[in-house]
């Protein structure tokens, strides 16, 4: 276990900034955890915030980052997309819990006039801009097909535009930006929610405390589910 794991007594919950947060912020305060006001101020410059639960904390990073932090034990819970945990596929990472919030899915994207004669069952080779470098090779070779992926962390519709590539591999919810920038879904790789996951040190060696907060997550979302 980390020493940031085991210098502390109380819990970290990491947190992604987004669209995410907006939906995961009704459970938390259902699961009776709600932020001080700080974490609401836009103008606050505070990433550490403090809660009405006594020895719990919130830090609100980039999504990316959830899972990292969770990995390395800077936080024993957070919230990120299942795409995040693909991509990293952190063995420190344990997800025990869908909250079924969040939901879109990782697709590959190219130029609406391309796709009209386009198809994928006869690629052997495609270069793709995307921000999954891991998860898009994964699907492609599982397919016997090489991919040639060029690492971007936002703006990924433009470079098919700028000439940087053809395709891309991103992830899509409405659809609007890619309609937006002249693109249209050809295959989806991967359907995402969010979940809990938390860092595996942290729950062998505190499991009652650790435990009963994934317990009270649980209960929000089978609550949430239509009988």
């Amino acid at each position: 276990m980390s020493p940031a794991t085991t210098a502390r007594r109380g819990l970290t919950i990491a947190l992604p900034k987004g669209r995410i947060l907006k939906e995961v912020l009704p459970m938390m305060a259902r699961v009776g955890i709600e932020p001080e006001p700080d974490f609401f101020d836009d103008a606050s410059r505070k990433l550490e915030f403090e809660t009405s639960v006594p020895d719990i904390r919130l830090v609100r990073v980039r999504s990316f980052d959830v899972a990292t932090f969770v990995a390395f034990g800077a936080a024993e819970i957070g919230v990120c997309g299942r795409d995040v945990i693909m991509e990293f596929d952190y063995p420190e990472l344990y997800a025990p819990l869908d909250l079924n919030i969040g939901r879109c899915h990782i697709a590959v994207a190219e130029p609406a006039d391309l796709a009209h004669g386009d198809d994928p069952r006869r690629w052997s080779h495609v270069r793709v801009a995307t921000k999954y470098p891991h998860v898009t090779r994964a699907y492609f070779a599982a397919r016997g097909v090489q991919a040639e992926c060029i690492k971007l962390n936002g703006a990924i519709e433009l470079a098919p535009k700028l000439g940087l590539c053809r395709r891309i591999v991103d992830l899509v919810s409405t659809g609007s930006t890619l309609k937006a920038n002249g693109l249209v879904e050809i295959e989806t790789i991967a359907e995402v929610t969010s979940y809990l996951v938390v860092n595996r040190a942290a729950l062998k060696t505190r499991p009652q405390l650790v435990g009963t907060w994934i317990d009270r997550f649980r209960e929000v979302v089978n609550d949430a589910v239509p009988a």
